[in-house]
């Protein structure tokens, strides 16, 4: 049965004067400063791990700069994931493109026969989309593509319209696309058709975890990514002395293996694995269990 929200609104200060009453240990003034910045209840999410059993008050050792330090490795954290995750997007991007127009031609795209494995609904909400995301663009290619070709196409090539997909609408493309196409786009990548669509999926999740700057660092994943094949990929399924994978597939450790799995080949020369040692080797107090990753995880074959 729902009830009545009667919350009412607090000042800054009154905010401070609450998490202070539960326990949080903290300079009343930098507090107050803190939560003008970042809101009480963006900050409250990095403070649940804190609270003690059946109650809302904080148990020992909940101090104002230990939940600072995981809500700034957590801000960092998800610029790195980002960064690693547009190059994935355009790296997938580049590929089915390329796949694509080589079969289908310049305009394949506007054709929902091209996409066996959508229904036609599906097809137009995704057409639609397109051509909202082609309007709304102001890039100079669309613009000159329209002036020069405007009175005979009303629709970019898709090597034109793949730039201006969101990562939503690529993922789509890629899962309504004939089975030849995706098997070359995952080939490329060394994985089968379901396994890339699996991890696009959770990248796609976490992008926009991270887009809309929500907490990444012990969130339970919307869409755990699916692991290859045991007998051909066993690094991905080690266990513990208890039998247990080290690698738990619902949090964003996984994702960050993920990521360096694409990059070793996306971009060999990339130092992203090395920044993101350096930003965990810069907070050692975060633990690393709530990610999802083993105590020693650069160690873990999968990241070395």
């Amino acid at each position: 049965m729902c009830v009545e929200y009667l919350k009412e609104s607090l000042r800054s200060e009154e905010q401070a004067q609450r998490l202070l009453d539960r326990g949080l240990k903290a300079d009343r003034e930098e507090l107050i400063k803190r939560l003008s910045s970042v809101s009480y209840y963006r900050l409250s999410g990095y403070l649940y791990p804190f609270r003690k059993t059946d109650s809302d008050n904080y148990v020992e050792g909940a101090t104002l700069k230990v939940i600072w330090d995981r809500y700034c490795f957590d801000r960092r954290l998800r610029v790195l994931l980002l960064d690693a995750i547009e190059r994935v997007e355009v790296a997938i991007r580049t590929q089915l493109t390329y796949h694509f127009s080589e079969k289908h031609g310049a305009f394949g795209h506007c054709d929902e026969r091209h996409f066996p494995n959508l229904k036609i609904v599906d097809y137009i909400e995704w057409r639609e989309n397109l051509i909202v995301e082609t309007s709304r663009s102001k890039e100079a290619f669309k613009q000159h593509f329209f002036k020069k070709y405007g009175d005979s196409h009303r629709n970019l090539p898709v090597w034109m319209a793949s730039e201006l997909m969101s990562m939503g609408s690529l993922l789509t493309m890629l899962k309504g696309v004939d089975s030849g196409i995706q098997s070359k786009v995952s080939s490329h990548f060394g994985m089968a058709d379901e396994l890339l669509l699996s991890w696009l999926r959770s990248l796609y999740a976490a992008r926009n975890v991270c887009a809309h700057h929500s907490r990444l660092w012990n969130r339970v994943l919307g869409y755990a990514p699916s692991l290859p094949q045991r007998n051909k990929y066993p690094n991905w399924h080690i266990t513990d002395a208890t039998g247990k994978r080290v690698l738990v597939n619902n949090r964003v450790g996984i994702l960050l293996m993920i990521c360096h799995n694409f990059l070793k080949q996306i971009s060999p020369t990339s130092q992203w694995r090395k920044r993101t040692e350096e930003l965990f080797a810069e907070y050692p107090e975060i633990p690393v269990k709530a990610m999802g990753l083993p105590a020693e995880w650069t160690k873990h074959p999968l990241w070395t």
